[in-house]
């Protein structure tokens, strides 16, 4: 193995300390007090094992190994986020096609703003957003 190439480095939680492998290279091995030392240590000990320079080695990608009592919760809470992100999409789209509608209706851009719970500035920028894709 050489060094500037990446590598992925595991991080699991063993008593106070953050356990640190490195799967692409056998016998590396070392330890963290906190999860933002990882990175650093996990460098420090590929260094040493390839006998480089650690400014040598390539780009860390720290996985944290999240422990069972947490995996279900931490799926169930990306799965919400990524739910609440498509849910703001969505409603993204149809606030524009609101005030589009209203705005063909003939409605103000005020009471456009009023009617859809947004100031009549944003309702502009939607309006001129619109404009200028559409």
């Amino acid at each position: 193995m050489t060094a500037n190439r990446s590598y992925r480095v595991d991080a699991v939680r063993s008593g106070n300390w953050w356990a640190i492998t490195v799967p692409d290279l056998d016998g590396v091995f070392s330890q963290a007090r906190r999860l933002d030392q990882v990175e650093s240590r996990a460098r420090e000990a590929i260094a040493l094992m390839l006998d480089v320079d650690e400014a040598d080695v390539g780009e860390i990608d720290v996985t944290v190994v999240a422990p069972d009592t947490v995996t279900s919760l931490l799926r169930e809470m990306h799965e919400s986020e990524a739910a609440a992100v498509a849910a703001g999409e969505r409603a993204s789209a149809l606030r524009r096609r609101v005030a589009q509608q209203l705005r063909d209706d003939g409605f103000p851009v005020r009471d456009i703003g009023r009617i859809t719970g947004i100031s009549h500035q944003r309702v502009s920028q939607i309006l001129a957003s619109a404009r200028r894709s559409g």
